[in-house]
């Protein structure tokens, strides 16, 4: 099986449900945009998005054919300083297929808003679309390589209620076009993972996002 040879590729054959190749098991592709980065694992299959060429990419990562190298501290850190880039947290990675019908809650949709998580996710993402529900907060936007993404928000007084499980749903009844949605979850936050499980998303693998750093 061949490579895919680009990070819009890769990601499409994963909502496929097509397996990666894992002979060449390492692939170094293009940045997803200008002044970003990222490195994408999957089973068996790990995507360097950078603007950096394979010699470098090697000798960091040495012979060993470690797939967890990756995604290590010192790996990271050396892309960093390398693209004068700072990494995010490193993510669990889930994906979900579009379901059909209506949201079973009714949730407004807003045009704007000052919420904490949707101005993280226009750093990250185009398209930005956000809805509430009571206390809840659901964001859809199309993320690294176009890919739509889904965020939810639960004010801390109104959670272990099942209403991140609800918005996680609502998500791939409101993604557009019919496509998939994905989400990504710091792995310490077992309440979101749990959610978005049970909601029927699956885990495909992990990744680091960079982004230019604060000034």
């Amino acid at each position: 099986m061949t490579a895919p040879h680009g990070l819009p590729e890769v990601l499409a054959r994963v909502e496929h449900r097509e397996r990666l190749p894992t002979d060449p098991w390492l692939e170094l592709v293009p940045p997803p945009s200008p002044q970003r980065a990222a490195v994408v694992s999957f089973p068996g299959h790990v995507v360097v998005a950078a603007d950096v060429d394979r010699c470098w990419v090697d000798s960091r990562l040495g012979t060993d054919d470690d797939l967890s190298a990756p995604l290590s501290p010192g790996f990271l850190g050396a892309l960093e300083e390398r693209l004068v880039l700072t990494a995010g947290n490193i993510d669990a990675v889930l994906l979900a297929p579009p379901t059909p019908g209506k949201p079973a809650i009714p949730l407004s949709p807003i045009a704007d808003s000052d919420h904490p998580r949707v101005a993280r996710a226009r750093q990250y993402r185009q398209d930005v679309r956000a809805w509430t529900y009571g206390p809840a907060l659901l964001v859809l936007g199309r993320g690294l390589a176009g890919r739509w993404e889904a965020a939810v928000e639960v004010a801390e007084g109104a959670r272990n209620g099942g209403l991140g499980r609800s918005l996680a749903a609502a998500a791939r009844q409101l993604v557009p076009d019919g496509r998939p949605v994905w989400a990504q979850v710091a792995p310490g936050n077992a309440a979101s993972l749990r959610a978005f499980l049970a909601a029927g998303y699956q885990p495909v693998g992990a990744e680091a996002l960079f982004m230019p750093p604060p000034r």
